[in-house]
């Protein structure tokens, strides 16, 4: 697969002028786009206080000393970078063709806009062989990270999204973005989700669906495959068998959402077919997660 089809030619142009959006306190020691709520030695001058003994004397202002006789320093607003990590699901629920283009088309536009502010960067996806996630960081390596996305060509991983997910996490993120479709069984995502405020501050799932699995049309008798187990099951899609599977998906949904409440984790269902344009420039910017 190139990249040409995992991304529009222009969407690079598109997005460039977005970033990622938070209120939680930023990490990292070094300089970036994103100004912290501490003082420091950027550019940006902030305000006056009166001089203490330790303090810099290079920041000592004279001509307030001239006109009042006492001694002043400047203070500046000091700039940190934003650690923004992205995991993604590739558990095999996630292997719908459609679904799994347009996770991946997710991923890699959060990416480009980290990238693109100077913020840093890091993307893992759950693998059966653990690997060290990518980390980078500044615009140069947008189209590295867009090859390593438009890479993994396929949701093969066979353990639970859930467990797995703890060994592909940094310890120091500001805004974690988990791209998902859900459907891990909510005893599994609360043991996760729970657990996630040790890995960064601003928490975000990105709920995958598609309208398939939001309301099926099958008629008559038919096959379904389960991708998970790869058990496949005959059925009689009678109206009594789609108003029981309506029924436990808005269950399951209400549970989720519920669950990320509980958690303190931001949640936003996409659905594949409003297609990339309508979720980043609508759905996103609404829910003030990119600005």
């Amino acid at each position: 697969m190139t990249q040409k089809l995992l991304l529009p030619e222009d969407w690079l142009a598109k997005i460039s002028r977005f970033q990622v959006a938070t209120a939680s306190k930023l990490r990292g020691q070094h300089k970036g786009s994103h100004r912290s709520q501490r003082f420091g030695a950027s550019l940006d001058f902030s305000d006056f206080r009166e001089y203490h003994l330790g303090d810099d004397v290079r920041q000592v202002d004279w001509n307030v000393f001239a006109r009042t006789d006492k001694y002043f320093i400047k203070r500046f607003l000091d700039e940190q970078e934003m650690r923004v990590h992205i995991l993604l699901d590739t558990t095999k629920s996630m292997g719908d063709q459609a679904k799994w283009t347009f996770a991946r088309q997710i991923v890699a536009s959060l990416g480009l806009m980290v990238l693109g502010r100077d913020d840093r960067l890091s993307f893992s996806f759950l693998q059966d062989e653990v690997k060290p996630p990518f980390r980078r960081k500044g615009a140069m390596y947008r189209r590295a990270f867009l090859q390593v996305v438009t890479e993994i060509e396929q949701a093969t991983y066979t353990n639970s999204f859930a467990q797995g997910a703890f060994k592909a996490l940094p310890k120091d993120s500001t805004v974690l973005f988990i791209v998902t479709d859900g459907l891990e069984p909510i005893e599994e995502w609360e043991q996760l989700l729970k657990r996630l405020p040790r890995f960064a501050g601003d928490v975000r799932i990105l709920q995958i669906v598609t309208q398939e699995e939001i309301a099926p049309e099958y008629t008559g008798d038919v096959r379904l495959l389960d991708r998970e187990t790869g058990r496949d099951v005959n059925v009689t899609m009678s109206s009594k068998v789609l108003d029981t599977y309506t029924a436990r998906r808005l269950l399951h949904e209400e549970e989720f959402e519920a669950i990320c409440r509980r958690f303190g984790v931001r949640q936003l269902q996409l659905k594949v077919e409003d297609g990339l344009q309508h979720v980043i420039f609508h759905q996103l910017l609404k829910a003030h997660w990119i600005r």
